[in-house]
């Protein structure tokens, strides 16, 4: 008994076709999953055991080998519980094969049998629709994938669903296209009070797409302007408004699985890491210069940045975009964003301000 779905992995916003492949055959009773699986992988059996018991069936007392192809790619991720699931629902005979044959699926599943969301999504579903294929995926991701185009979206709310409606007993609607809300509104210009000078810089900054520096001491307004910009900015266009969400996807960091047409605003700390703001970490995700791409990326108190940190900024702001490269992964990310930046003049602030003497500064008459 044998069984493919299709599926994919994920090299930061692009897509790697997989094949989950499985098979069972007479022997000890014991599920293996091979093709260079990570850790959330190789959980997934116990994910998929717990599921299928929920809705009434037992795994085969067989032995069973689930074969993640290309085995040269690391898989990474929990969105494989769902088609190697119904991989095992073809390989027992419970779906017919052509049910799914033309379908991509990802979701992550509970040990109820409901259907979780995974990050993604979007990428995903523009796979399945340059390649014709129809898209799985989780109800809660299921207004993120109707962004993709002309593509049919089956977005169950549990595995229950899903099986009904392969087998003809459940029609599932088909997702409407979602637009993540707004997270507060943005910060108005009209608040500000005088300032004719920097709402005039500011202006000039937001129409030609220019980086900015703010040098004044504590409480001039530098970061009450700098909120303020992504107010007077356009909303984004179609394309920037898909590259931002596939990006916020990737990281985890679409809340309600929707389309985001504000331009991002980003302001780390100016203890962030170098993993942090370039990206990087364990599985190469996307960093803060990322997240505010088509957006704005604001660094206050920039002199406390490390200098390696802000090194790390002068190839992406020239390029648009960042290479995160480690042992394991090798990843491209766009990193086109309008960097707006404030500091002080010197460490107490005050150096050259008329109302107030800088403590740093020498005094006369003193050796």
């Amino acid at each position: 008994m044998h069984a493919r779905i299709n599926t994919v992995a994920f090299r930061g916003i692009e897509t790697i076709d997989v094949d989950v492949q499985v098979h069972i055959t007479n022997g000890l009773p014991a599920m293996a999953i091979v093709g260079l699986a990570d850790k959330s992988v190789a959980e997934s059996k116990e994910r998929v055991r717990a599921a299928l018991a929920s809705i009434g069936l037992a795994m085969p007392p067989k032995r069973i080998a689930v074969n993640l192809s290309p085995a040269d790619v690391v898989k990474e991720g929990a969105h494989f519980d769902l088609p190697i699931a119904v991989g095992l629902l073809v390989a027992m005979g419970v779906l017919p094969a052509d049910s799914v044959a033309d379908c991509l699926i990802l979701g992550e599943l509970s040990l109820a049998g409901a259907v979780q969301p995974v990050s993604g999504t979007l990428s995903a579903a523009l796979a399945a629709s340059a390649a014709g294929l129809r898209l799985i995926c989780p109800m809660a991701c299921g207004g993120e994938a109707a962004w993709a185009g002309d593509i049919d979206v089956l977005a169950p709310p549990d595995l229950t669903s899903l099986l009904n409606h392969l087998r003809g007993e459940q029609i599932l609607t088909a997702p409407q296209p979602h637009i993540e809300p707004d997270r507060g509104q943005y910060l108005d210009m009209v608040d500000l009070r005088g300032q004719e000078t920097a709402r005039r810089v500011l202006e000039i900054a937001a129409t030609g797409q220019h980086n900015l520096l703010m040098l004044g001491p504590p409480g001039a307004g530098k970061s009450m302007l700098a909120a303020r910009l992504p107010g007077i900015l356009p909303d984004l266009d179609a394309r920037e408004a898909l590259e931002v969400t596939m990006l916020h996807s990737v990281a985890g960091q679409l809340a309600a699985g929707g389309l985001i047409q504000r331009r991002p605003f980003r302001e780390p700390h100016h203890s962030a890491s170098m993993a942090a703001l370039v990206g990087g970490g364990a599985r190469a995700k996307p960093g803060e210069i990322s997240l505010a791409h088509n957006g704005v990326l604001f660094l206050d108190e920039l002199a406390e940045f490390s200098r390696p940190v802000l090194d790390a900024l002068r190839q992406p702001l020239e390029t648009g975009q960042v290479v995160v490269a480690r042992a394991n992964h090798h990843v491209t990310y766009p990193a086109r964003f309008q960097l707006i930046a404030a500091m002080n003049p010197c460490r107490c602030g005050y150096l050259g301000d008329p109302a107030r003497a800088c403590s740093r500064a020498p005094q006369c008459g003193r050796t």
